[in-house]
């Protein structure tokens, strides 16, 4: 608000994005509580959020949304009010604002509760707490590829993980599903992820890392185990390499259609590989330039109605097809395949939903 007259406004406003990336809820100012919320979806605000593009608003005073991006890591948005038409100056100074607010709030937020209290429209269980805690963003992008990630339901999921990072050409990354519900659930997928990370940091290749994962589970708790789909590209060849250790298998997308269920599973789920005596075998696919694979838990396809009818492979390929073509950033479309499956079980998931989107998009050197 300081810096209001600098832009030439009226008013500066930080809005942060809700857990459900439904609203767009404004920081507190001072001693002041925030004002009202505004929906994602149908608002010009939310316009800016879903398109990363500043939005411009008539009336009787205009508005400019500016979005509050990381990468494609989308924070919510900076609403700044002025009296007359926004100027080159003050849209330029705005877009500045926004950049300087977004890298505040991913500073603050691990230090301060206020942007986590704004966040949340109800209780979060200690389960997700435990989860939310560890994940990263969920979105990234380079020049070489982008990840987007949903999950669900956000104020109470169990064993549901993703985790990604990139080393160089290598991006690494994996999606997880913990058996049981709840903290039993959320503390086994923590426990995956902790192994994940601790071998992928000692420099094991993907077959020992997923060995190593399993060793682990097993220790902490006989008969427990996790489904995972453990990956690799190689983003200067496009090389994918794949376990899907009893886990649904991705879906390679490419134009804007599916166009090949990869094969799998490939090994056991991790926790259970002592009772086989077979490698993993890990599939290798040659990605194209502009590819998508989709990596998903079982939460998402078979989330129910009232009459029993399942979500669906069928149902996740048509709905990915049409998102698409509307050629969205994919964090949106991300979004939007999560309230999508929320609005045909009438947002009442009987399991954990959760997806990962990877995006090849071109060699370095092209």
């Amino acid at each position: 608000m300081r810096l209001a007259p600098a832009l030439e406004a009226a008013t500066v406003l930080v809005y942060v994005v809700d857990y459900t990336q439904t609203r767009l809820v404004p920081l507190p100012i001072a001693d002041r509580a925030g004002g009202e919320a505004l929906s994602v979806d149908g608002s010009v605000a939310g316009r800016a959020f879903a398109t990363e593009q500043v939005q411009e608003q008539g009336g009787q005073a205009c508005r400019l949304w500016v979005p509050l991006v990381h990468g494609c890591d989308r924070l919510g948005v900076l609403e700044v009010t002025t009296a007359q038409p926004a100027s080159p100056h003050t849209r330029d100074a705005a877009e500045q604002v926004a950049a300087a607010v977004t890298q505040l709030l991913i500073s603050r937020r691990f230090t301060s509760d206020l942007i986590e209290r704004v966040r949340r429209r109800e209780p979060m269980q200690v389960a997700a707490e435990i989860m939310w805690g560890l994940l990263p963003p969920l979105s990234f992008a380079t020049d070489q590829v982008v990840v987007a990630g949903v999950l669900e339901p956000c104020f109470d999921i169990g064993g549901d993980a993703f985790d990604y990072a990139i080393n160089g050409d290598l991006l690494s990354f994996a999606v997880f599903d913990a058996v049981g519900h709840g903290t039993p659930a959320s503390l086994l997928g923590t426990l995956a992820i902790g192994a994940y990370r601790n071998a992928r940091r000692c420099g094991l290749d993907l077959a020992d890392t997923a060995r190593s994962v399993d060793k682990h589970l097993r220790a902490h708790q006989h008969g427990a185990f996790v489904s995972a789909v453990l990956a690799e590209l190689d983003c200067a060849t496009g090389q994918l390499r794949l376990i899907i250790a009893g886990h649904p298998a991705p879906l390679l997308l490419r134009d804007g259609r599916v166009i090949k269920v990869l094969p799998g599973p490939t090994a056991l789920p991790l926790g259970l590989w002592h009772l086989s005596d077979n490698d993993p075998r890990i599939e290798v696919e040659a990605l194209h330039p502009g590819d998508q694979v989709l990596a998903y838990t079982d939460g998402v396809i078979e989330a129910r109605t009232e009459n029993g009818e399942l979500f669906g492979l069928d149902r996740l390929v048509d709905f990915l097809t049409r998102a698409l073509a509307d050629q969205l950033p994919l964090p949106e479309t991300m979004r939007r395949l999560v309230h999508a499956i929320l609005a045909y079980q009438h947002d009442q998931l009987q399991d954990d939903a959760s997806a990962v989107v990877v995006q090849w998009r071109t060699p370095r050197n092209s």
